[in-house]
């Protein structure tokens, strides 16, 4: 399968995009911890996150799937039963990290095994601390990575200071937390997302955050509440790149999180030159969700790096794509966990980004990419890596001929929607869901734009 796309015209468009990714996961997870059921609504159909329903229902919980976007996960209070084969991750990397807390605990044997590119992601990370608080982990696969075993049992809780700041490792050693005896705090050494601790606060398990420490107290019961999932920013950068590289372009993005662990795309974009306004909305979920107004500017190269890049660490292909349509040099360092993501997302970047014709500078932990004048089209591989895809095809809309990007099936695992809406951006049409001043807000609403002022 392949994406074939040229030059377009102006986008001025409205759009909604799919649930979010990382919060899809959780829900599922955190659904089956409770004590009763919850309706899960704009559940995020793609391929990771079916993977993470089809593990649990593995583990023995009742999930049902009544119409597209809805799922109902009934909770059994933490307590599953041994699955009768391994559990298969697909290509998610969440779905086996955050599922490794949990099944620390439980009295059985699982074995969890993933995809080509999952198998070769280390579960160094994760084994560590987990072993630390008593769970016995061993990884099959050469240099500590999947099949990964887990031998269950009676967990004790520990204080964790984290080398890195990891979304996915903390979320893991606090699941696994609410089985252990006594407290378990995990040490930050960087802000990293919080939708964990959010949707536990939701769920009323209560955490303790204190500066960079998080606590969690064992023994805690998860109670039933239905959860919606806002539209996942991720996705929606892919658009918001488009639009704001390009001078006269106007977009709006409605119903998408605005997490400000997950926004660092639209403070670089600010900084490159963008003409940007959020709307927040305040729901009752905990997480915050709202609308992007975003005008198309002339764009400059910035800096990326330190504290800000676990913010923007799945965004940096799409921003990248910036870079190379901007004037001057943008730098990204620190970044060197891209090298482990579903592809060496680095080298990815770079390799594609000279097919167009972009100078790049390729570093460890990073990369230097001085703005082309003018993107050329070219054939391009996706490295199986479903952001890369996605992140060069907008690419295509700025070059000079035609952009092909080939094998393009792993865009089903975030964005499944993603071509559909691509042909509707490139024809012009505008995809209203709701007309402009009609938003509805749960709570109160505040607008900002991105230079830090409020109304």
């Amino acid at each position: 399968m392949q994406f074939k796309v040229s030059k377009s015209s102006t986008l001025n468009a409205e759009l909604t995009v799919p649930g979010d990714k990382s919060i899809s996961h959780r829900a599922i997870m955190l659904g089956a911890l409770t004590n009763g059921p919850c309706v899960i609504t704009n559940f995020l159909e793609g391929e990771d996150c079916l993977s993470t329903m089809e593990a649990m229902r593995k583990l023995g919980v009742q999930i049902e799937h009544p119409e597209s976007g809805t799922v109902i996960v009934h909770g059994c209070r933490g307590k599953f039963t041994a699955p009768a084969s391994d559990l298969d991750c697909g290509n998610s990397g969440t779905t086996v990290r955050l599922l490794s807390g949990i099944l620390a605990a439980q009295p059985f044997r699982t074995r969890m095994v993933g995809d080509a590119s999952l198998s070769q992601r280390p579960m160094r990370r994760i084994m560590q601390p987990l072993a630390q608080m008593g769970a016995r982990l061993t990884a099959e696969g050469a240099r500590e990575t999947l099949p990964l075993v887990i031998d269950g049992g009676p967990l004790a809780g520990i204080r964790y200071e984290m080398p890195h700041a990891s979304a996915q490792v903390k979320s893991a050693i606090l699941l696994a937390g609410l089985f252990a005896s006594g407290k378990t705090t995990v040490v930050e050494p960087g802000p990293s997302r919080d939708h964990t601790e959010r949707m536990l606060d939701y769920f009323l398990v209560r955490t303790i955050r204190e500066g960079n420490e998080i606590t969690i107290h064992g023994g805690q019961t998860l109670e039933s509440r239905d959860f919606k999932v806002p539209g996942d920013i991720s996705s929606a950068a892919f658009w918001l790149v488009a639009a704001a590289a390009q001078p006269g372009a106007s977009l709006l993005i409605d119903n998408v999180g605005l997490n400000s662990t997950r926004s660092g795309i639209l403070d670089v974009l600010v900084r490159m030159g963008a003409r940007l306004r959020e709307i927040v909305e305040v729901v009752d979920e905990g997480e915050p969700s709202g609308a992007i107004e975003i005008t198309g500017a002339k764009l400059t190269g910035t800096v990326i790096e330190g504290e800000e890049i676990p913010n923007v660490i799945d965004e940096i292909p799409i921003i990248a794509i910036a870079a190379a349509l901007a004037e001057g040099k943008t730098t990204i360092r620190g970044a060197s966990e891209l090298r482990v993501k579903e592809t060496d997302r680095i080298a990815a970047i770079a390799s594609n980004l000279r097919a167009m014709g972009v100078e790049v500078v390729e570093f460890d932990d990073g990369m230097e990419i001085t703005g082309a004048k003018r993107l050329r089209g070219a054939r391009l591989p996706s490295f199986g890596d479903h952001r890369i895809a996605m992140a060069f095809t907008i690419a295509g809309l700025f070059a000079d001929g035609e952009t092909i990007i080939d094998n393009v099936e792993c865009v089903a695992t975030s964005y499944p929607s993603f071509e559909e809406t691509l042909r509707l951006v490139r024809s012009g049409k505008a995809i209203r869901r709701k007309p402009a001043g009609e938003r509805g807000t749960v709570g109160a609403s505040v607008e900002r734009n991105r230079t830090g002022a409020s109304t």
